[in-house]
């Protein structure tokens, strides 16, 4: 039985991809900074017959991915989920500079970091599989978001780079591509009120986990959930980079309807 490690486990699309793992027999573990959330999960997903191991932490500090790491050397992990990420809406210059610093570290540091740590003992097995979430943010800039948007083309770019350098060993890595999703993320940063959401439309959680999940398992490189997200991540290549510049910052402004 297969262990997988999600990180930003305790809602969203990472507890949802938690169930689908749960489900298929794997064994877990459940990193988020929620001790209480993370508790009621186990004892949610243990009924499906695998081990269910929680860890409450913040792995923004630059400390935090390397401790997640001792306290699972007894432990190989199979799979790593690298969920665990945050954005805030507005504009660079007026952003209070943690807010800042606090996204590069979580969405590109910490998870550069686990990878680096976690993938070489599976190159080592000759096995093993890696998400890294992304965002269809990830292609193009975010006018009011700039710092979020730029953090998951991060993500896209390292993980096809890597995906490609691991074609022979035995170790697939896949960037899934969300897009407007229902989860906590926009009440945290701040869109719950943007066109996207409010206009545009958003996917239930559920349904974006299961098409990530499908990915990972089938080891595609690139995965981006919803015919209507790709169709909107396939148009950024061809139209003008202003063009797309200023369609990003209309669907992110705020509506009253």
């Amino acid at each position: 039985m297969s262990t997988a490690l999600i990180t930003g486990a305790s809602g969203g699309i990472g507890y949802e991809l938690a169930k689908f793992f749960a489900r298929d027999h794997h064994n877990l573990v459940l990193v988020a900074r929620s001790a209480h959330k993370l508790a009621q999960i186990a004892t949610e997903l243990q009924v499906h017959g695998g081990t269910v191991k929680t860890i409450a932490l913040d792995l923004a500090p630059p400390p935090a991915p390397k401790f997640l790491f001792d306290q699972l050397a007894g432990t190989p992990i199979d799979i790593l989920v690298n969920n665990a990420g945050f954005g805030t809406f507005g504009e660079f210059a007026q952003m209070p500079e943690e807010e800042i610093l606090g996204q590069i570290q979580l969405n590109v540091t910490a998870l550069t970091q686990l990878t680096r740590l976690f993938l070489p003992p599976m190159v080592q097995r000759r096995s093993g599989r890696i998400m890294n979430v992304a965002s269809t943010a990830a292609f193009q800039p975010g006018p009011g978001m700039a710092v979020y948007y730029a953090t998951k083309a991060y993500v896209l770019s390292f993980s096809e780079a890597i995906a490609n350098e691991l074609r022979h060993s035995g170790v697939t890595v896949t960037c899934f591509c969300p897009g407007a999703t229902h989860t906590g993320f926009a009440k945290r940063a701040g869109t719950e009120k943007s066109r996207l959401f409010k206009q545009l439309g958003a996917m239930d959680a559920d349904k974006v986990a299961l098409d990530g999940y499908r990915a990972l398992m089938e080891g595609r490189t690139l995965a981006i959930s919803g015919v209507h997200n790709w169709l909107v991540a396939q148009s950024t290549r061809f139209a003008p980079r202003r063009l797309v510049t200023a369609v990003s910052r209309w669907v992110a402004e705020k509506v009253d309807s």
